[in-house]
């Protein structure tokens, strides 16, 4: 390692954990406060905006399960995703934004779970003939941020490799 202090990093990452999170739940809060649940607003073609509630995990995965379970199974994950990033190399910094805008989507959708017993989705991609599941910023965040890590390490990590081998000199 070298000589620099990883604390500035650290805040630095917190504080993107923090936006997300805020970001997260102000749509949200905008989503519920001026839009009846089931309504949409076209947004495009493809895109509308549609208040819906997710009583499970992603895509809607357990619903009917206790609030607690889905709630402490999130924590889990959470915390398991924060040991990984604890792990990370420093030098890694596009891991460490992506595991800091995952943690914040799950902190977001984790606020939902434990205040209102379900999660706010509101973005709704479709066509006359096919439909994606309704979803919200904090899971875009998640997907994204893991799309980053996969990224990072598949391919990124492999090009930073290759630079490092220095030819032999026969």
């Amino acid at each position: 390692m070298s000589g620099v202090s990883l604390a500035p990093v650290w805040r630095l990452n917190l504080l993107l954990v923090a936006l997300c999170v805020a970001a997260d739940q102000v749509i949200k809060a905008l989503v519920v406060a001026n839009m009846a649940l089931g309504s949409a607003i076209e947004l495009v073609p493809f895109l509308a905006l549609l208040h819906a509630r997710n009583e499970g995990i992603a895509f809607s995965l357990f619903s009917g399960f206790d609030d607690l379970a889905l709630a402490g199974l999130a924590i889990l994950v959470l915390g398991f995703v924060s040991w990984l990033w604890a792990q990370t190399a420093p030098e890694r910094r596009l891991s460490h934004v992506a595991f800091a805008i995952i943690v914040g989507g799950a902190i977001g959708n984790l606020v939902d779970r434990v205040r209102l017993g379900y999660v706010v989705d509101y973005v709704y991609f479709h066509t006359p003939v096919w439909s994606f599941a309704v979803f919200n910023l904090a899971d875009a965040l998640i997907s994204v941020g893991a799309g980053l890590i996969i990224l990072d390490e598949f391919v990124l990590a492999r090009r930073r490799a290759e630079t490092k081998i220095e030819p032999s000199r026969d």
